[in-house]
């Protein structure tokens, strides 16, 4: 006899990526993103006040002497999939592979630890593309004395600036250690908030007056795609507060007092973001209400109409069914001028009805 199999739902490929680090020893570097496998380069800067050197290079091994050397590094590693090169990177750095794991693990929430002789965070990097739409990226920063290691997936990102100011030779970039580069990068990523912001203020004010225009279908599918848009932005920046802060309160001789005025800068700016990304949380959530309301009032104005209109012909409906009927002694039927008084007393009927609804602003 044969049974009937239900038919199981598909497997969201990030279960499927999640399942890779299941049965694994803790400190296993297990790339978990959905990018491609691609060689990771080396970006490397390195400068003092006086000179400033770039360059590319895959060895590894070459830039060990770079963690004691006396100019400030900043080594950028672009592209986090290859797992045996960003382990042979950490064992070069003395990096902890519990750091490593987190490195690479692009579901990994934001973060800060203190390893004593270098900081680790994960932070998440949000720009727009060409189409507006929201680009998340997954980074790590390693801080040590005199080097920064930065962790990212692709070779966009939000640094540009940073960079020219390095390139320049005006500005105290260039005069302050890697306590202040580390800074810079974490409020590059900050700055590129309010540019999210601003994105989702513009889709909101349009949605508004979509609701309050025309409210379709498709204006609730947007409304929703929005409020998962919010959540998820939500998700990524509203830690970073509670990270910046923490680099503030830190004890860490890796952070100088020097630099701790940028640092609550920084926490100011996070405090304002935080507050920004609540209101836009609520007003996203207000926005299926105000559909609703206005579908409703949309709703109740075409029910309006209909009741008007049945209003004003049941009277009508009424007279003609009376002498739409079909009997012999109906003395109105032997009256001369009957057809026509019947009509006249039809319309000002319609009339009246019609001055009444337009005096009670029904109409």
């Amino acid at each position: 006899m044969a049974t009937n199999k239900k038919k199981q739902p598909s497997v969201k490929k990030k279960n499927s990526r999640a399942r890779r680090k299941i049965g694994k020893a803790p400190g296993t570097i297990t790339y978990l993103g959905k990018r491609e496998k691609t060689a990771s380069v080396l970006k490397v800067i390195e400068y003092d006040e006086q000179k400033l050197e770039e360059f590319e290079t895959s060895d590894v091994d070459a830039l060990a002497s770079f963690r004691a050397g006396p100019c400030t590094s900043w080594i950028d590693v672009v592209g986090i999939n290859d797992e045996s090169f960003i382990e042979h990177l950490g064992k070069v750095f003395g990096l902890n592979p519990l750091l490593l794991e987190d490195a690479v693990n692009t579901e990994q929430r934001p973060k800060i630890d203190d390893y004593g002789d270098y900081l680790f965070g994960v932070f998440k990097m949000l720009y727009l593309d060409e189409q507006k739409n929201i680009v998340s990226e997954h980074v790590a920063l390693v801080l040590f004395e005199n080097t920064v290691i930065l962790f990212q997936e692709l070779e966009e990102d939000v640094f540009s600036g940073v960079r020219n100011r390095l390139r320049a030779k005006t500005g105290r970039i260039r005069a302050r250690g890697a306590d202040y580069l580390f800074f810079a990068l974490i409020d590059s990523i900050i700055d590129h908030y309010f540019e999210i912001l601003e994105s989702i203020n513009a889709k909101i004010e349009i949605l508004e007056e979509e609701v309050y225009q025309d409210p379709t279908p498709e204006v609730a599918h947007r409304i929703q795609d929005l409020k998962k848009e919010v959540l998820k932005v939500r998700k990524w920046i509203f830690p970073m507060r509670e990270l910046v802060g923490r680099l503030l309160d830190s004890e860490s001789k890796l952070i100088s007092k020097d630099t701790q005025p940028f640092l609550r800068d920084a926490l100011d700016h996070c405090v304002e973001i935080n507050e920004s990304l609540q209101i836009y949380r609520e007003m996203s959530m207000s926005l299926m209400e105000m559909y609703m309301s206005n579908m409703s009032n949309k709703m109740n104005e075409v029910m309006k109409v209909l009741t008007i209109m049945a209003s004003i012909f049941i009277p009508l409906t009424f007279i003609a069914g009376i002498y739409g009927m079909n009997f012999k002694n109906m003395p109105e039927l032997n009256t001369e001028y009957g057809y026509y008084v019947v009509w006249g007393l039809m319309i000002v009927l319609f009339i009246g009805m019609l001055f009444y609804f337009k005096r009670k602003q029904w109409l």
